[in-house]
């Protein structure tokens, strides 16, 4: 399975009009999401190559900031933790 998470784009659709809108990001310097994987996982990071689009969508002009990946391995899981069970799906579509 994939999805996308966009965490730090604040987008949306307006109530009245359903028109699609993006802001400013209210993310500040030293802001950070903290993940704990219970199976092993892929992942990727992508950032708007357009910089802050609530003034102009893709301007070469918006300056872009750095992002920073850290990924941990725990010494020991989370207390209580118990591992998912492996999915039963066997490959096929449908009954």
């Amino acid at each position: 399975m994939h999805d996308l998470l966009n965490v730090f784009m604040c987008t949306g659709f307006t109530r009245d009009t359903g028109q699609y809108f993006m802001k400013a990001s209210p993310v500040c310097p030293g802001d950070f999401l903290k993940f704990f994987a219970e199976i092993d996982l892929l992942g990727a990071l992508s950032a708007c190559p357009g910089g802050d689009c609530s003034a102009e969508h893709s301007s070469d002009a918006e300056v872009c900031h750095p992002l920073l990946v850290e990924v941990y391995e725990p010494k020991e899981p989370p207390r209580d933790w118990v591992s998912p069970p492996r999915n039963g799906y066997r490959g096929r579509h449908g009954p």
